[in-house]
Parts: structure tokens; sequence; C-alpha cells
């Protein structure tokens, strides 16, 4: 073979090496029904565990009794919640991400599934980027939860800092990246959807069109700043952070019936410096939960000797809030509250929160405030009546030095804040004039 002739085999061979790596990774297509026919698994963890990345296991009618515990991309899809039961009775979780044990788990889908009964989470997203959790049944879930002897959650793992009162919740993000959950209904846990950051930061999801109601022992949805694992009291560790979320055009309804819990709740448990920040609370309804629609409390810094809580830029924006019920504890409001910003106690001041569009009714305080912190609210509309924005000093004092520009609302009368028919406020530096005269569009 002449030299030319080298080249060219070597150009072609060079041509053909570059065409086959270009080409699309081909998925299998593997299957599972209850009896293991027609070349199918009969248990869904069996086919996990044979399939390779980017597989697509179709989940067949029937109730599958164990826990799913996913390291690997892949698509895992069920006949439809009606038809495709995951029993977790006795098992830890129903579905388990595992991110922590598989680090750079990615791009995993699970839908189509009713998934019930576990000892903690229903459905647990742990470390992991991309995931999909939608068209699911996420129910009664947290059985190992608080009983008549105040043992709660035993054996729940390390990693789980701070669920001692919910275990988790029905569907948990922790240390998630860039997750879609829509389209579920979660109902019957002790939490509803919970975002936390004890393994790492939380951030860039996105929860949308669920419905989330009648978790009986806390929150519909959340998004608390927990104290990292390993982290020893009493001066926790910096938190990694629950930030950039988007909680969008959920339905949060009938939550903390027996405990205590808001429509959405953002939280910094207190246990050091925490850090909830950049969220987003946009176009969701928010009715008959036992504290109110939206719940944002701060509960550590200077002021009790600790460094401060990151409560910053939060955005609470075109929510439809009805009939909640009141705050407690450090962070009481003075009767049933639409929205609560609170530093509780001595708690860190919360800044940066945007408070516009949203229609309040059917509570004794739209806004509730306790914050050291200048807050701006604009283009609410104040329903009821009764009173439309409390600078609550009622608790703290020292926190409550904040100041509340809340001019440019309806107030639920065009002849604005106090008059006949119309909300009123309540506690000094709050600016209100000017008001609006009608709602706004």
């Amino acid at each position: 073979m002449n030299p030319a002739q080298i080249r060219l085999w070597s150009v072609l061979f060079c041509m053909a090496a570059l065409a086959a790596l270009s080409q699309p990774v081909l998925a299998n297509t593997l299957c599972v029904n209850p009896g293991g026919t027609g070349g199918c698994y009969a248990t869904i963890q069996a086919a996990v565990t044979a399939a390779s990345p980017n597989d697509v296991i179709n989940v067949a009618a029937g109730t599958y009794n164990e826990q799913v515990t996913i390291g690997k991309s892949l698509s895992l899809i069920g006949a439809g919640y009606s038809s495709s039961i995951i029993n977790a009775t006795n098992f830890p979780n129903g579905v388990l991400l595992d991110g922590l044990n598989n680090p750079g788990l990615h791009d995993v889908t699970v839908a189509g599934f009713t998934v019930e009964d576990a000892l903690y989470e229903g459905v647990l997203v742990l470390n992991t980027t991309g995931a999909v959790i939608r068209d699911n049944h996420i129910i009664n879930n947290d059985k190992e939860g608080p009983n008549s002897t105040g043992t709660a959650c035993v054996g729940q793992p390390s990693y789980e800092t701070d669920e001692g009162g919910d275990c988790g919740g029905g569907l948990h993000l922790m240390g998630a990246v860039n997750t879609l959950v829509s389209n579920n209904t979660v109902t019957g846990n002790a939490d509803g959807i919970l975002i936390t950051d004890e393994t790492a930061e939380s951030h860039n999801n996105v929860i949308v069109k669920n419905g989330v109601s009648n978790n009986a022992r806390e929150c519909g949805i959340v998004l608390a700043s927990h104290p990292p694992v390993g982290s020893t009291p009493p001066k926790y560790a910096a938190h990694h952070g629950v930030d950039s979320n988007t909680i969008w055009n959920n339905v949060s309804n009938k939550n903390g019936l027996s405990g205590g819990g808001a429509g959405v709740g953002l939280f910094s448990d207190g246990e050091g410096p925490g850090k909830v920040t950049s969220n987003s609370i946009v176009g969701n309804t928010l009715t008959n939960n036992s504290l109110p629609g939206v719940a944002l409390h701060s509960h550590n810094g200077p002021a009790r000797g600790a460094p401060a809580d990151n409560m910053y830029g939060n955005m609470i924006i075109a929510n439809t809030i009805n009939g909640n019920g009141s705050d407690v504890a450090d962070s009481a409001t003075p009767g049933t509250a639409g929205i609560n910003i609170s530093s509780g106690d001595g708690g860190s001041g919360v800044q940066g929160t945007v408070i516009t569009l949203n229609v309040i009714s059917n509570e004794k305080v739209a806004l509730a405030v306790n914050t050291t912190s200048e807050l701006a609210a604009h283009f609410n509309s104040f329903l009821g009546g009764d009173i439309g924005v409390a600078n609550d000093c009622t608790l703290d004092g020292a926190a409550c030095t904040g100041s509340i520009d809340a001019t440019d609302n309806y107030w639920g009368c065009s002849t604005g804040p106090g008059t006949s028919g119309c909300s009123t406020v309540s506690g000094s530096k709050i600016l209100s004039t000017p008001w609006l005269s009608s709602t706004p569009n």
C-alpha cells in the first residue's frame, strides 16, 4: 500500500470512528409485571438493577411491595397512579433516588405511580440533578412518625438531621438540583413536599401544579434550611442553603390540622446560620391551612449571640390566600394570617422580600410583619375589612423595628385603609398612602 493509500485509509478510519462516537446512545426498554412473565421482571428493583444508564423501565399494573432504590440515570414509568402501586410498608422509602452513594446521579424520571405507606418519605430525591417526579400519587407515608411515647422517626438515616416531626414528608428533595416536580397529588403524609439542604445546597428546583392537601402534622410545601450532616450543637455549621427554587401554581389546602402547618413555609430552623434565599412563591392557591398561607421565619441571629440567618430576596407573588390559621410560638401573629414575615423572638432580620399581586381574604391579618428590616408590599388586595397590614410588636419590640412600605395596595374599598368597609393598619411605621381604589389587574 503506497503512502497515499495509507493516508486515505487513515482518514476513512478516523471518520468512521468519529461517526460511531457521535451516534446517540440507544436506550433499552425493560418491563415489569407482578408475575414476571413475558420476559419481564417480577420486581421493580430487579429491573432497576439490571438496567443500563438511560434505559426505560415500564411497570405494568399491579401492587409492588418493595422499596425502589435508583443510582443510575433511567426512566421509571408506571401504568398510571391508579394502576401501578408501590407499597412500601415496613420499608424506609417507596422510591429513593440515591445520589449520595452514587455521586453525580442525574436525569432520573419517576412517573405514573401511587407510592404509599413508607416509614419515612414516599419519594426521596437525594443529591440528584435533573430528576423529574411527575403524575404520581404520594399518599399515607411517614408511618414511623411521632407516637404516644414521643418517639419520632426511629431508625431514620443520619443525613436526616431535622426531620423528627415529619419523617421527611411525602416527597423530599435534599441536596437536589434542577428537579421538576409536577402534577403530583401529595396527601395523607405528615408533611407534603419538603426541600432541605442537609447534604448539599438544594437549588433551582421547580414545584408546579401539584395538589398538596391533608398532610396532618406539618406544612403543605416547605423550604427549610437544616444543619449540615456532621454539624454539632451548640454552634452548628453554616447551612448549605435552599435557594432559587420556584413554587408555582400549586394548591395547598388543609395541611397541619393536627400539628401545625402553613400552606407554604420558608424556614431556618434556629440550629446554626440558615440560608433560604431568592425563592419564588408564585400563583399558588393556599387555603384552610392551620398556620398562615405563607410563613417566612428566621429563628437565629445576633440577638441570640449567634451568626445571622440569611433569608434574603424571597418573592411572594400573585397567590390566592384564604381562610388559614394563626402563627404560633416565637412567630405568633395577632390572629389568623395570610402571610407572616417574622424574625421570631430575636431572630435575624428578613431582608429583600417581594410581596406583590397577592389576593388575601378571610384572614384576621392579611400581612403580619415582625422583623428588624424594611419591607415593601405593593399591588396586593387585602380583603375582608379587618387588618390589612400589622407591624406586630407584641412578642418582641426589639425585633419589630422595621418599617413597612404598603403603598399602592387595594384595601377592600375605594376610600383607603381604615375607612368604612376597608381593611386597616395595626402598629407603627406603616406607610399606606397612596392606595389603589380598585383591585389591581
